[in-house]
């Protein structure tokens, strides 16, 4: 899967790419603090789709997860992306909960939020 996108002279990264290379960031930058991907995107066929539905897959869950800071980040590309009805029930129904969330719009902005929560938290080590 080609993981950039070019049109005309710019190049587009997607929300995969962006998504890697935070979570490569976040894992050298607080090797400690656990964050996992929740995997409900994706080109799947409608058999897969069914049986991963069936197992509790639920559409709009956010993006990543890190437990031990109880925060929800839901990713997006730099520019393009935007957060569909059922991201944004997640996103309310988390919040209402307790739970922290962020919507980032692309690795940097994800790298600049993070920090400024860890700071927040007093676990500002990164």
């Amino acid at each position: 899967m080609n993981s950039m996108k070019t049109t005309g002279s710019s190049v587009k990264k997607s929300e995969h790419y962006e998504q890697r290379e935070l979570v490569s960031w976040f894992r050298r930058t607080w090797p400690e603090v656990r964050i996992f991907a929740i995997p409900n995107g994706g080109a799947r066929s409608a058999a897969t789709a069914g049986r991963l539905k069936a197992e509790g897959v639920s559409r709009g869950v956010p993006d990543l997860f890190i437990p031990a800071w109880k925060l929800w980040v839901e990713m997006k590309r730099t520019k393009g992306g935007s957060l569909d009805p059922a991201q944004r029930d997640w996103l309310e129904y988390l919040g209402a909960l307790g739970y922290a969330t962020m919507v980032c719009r692309g690795c940097e902005d994800a790298q600049r939020q993070i920090r400024a929560f860890a700071c927040e938290m007093g676990d500002d080590d990164g």
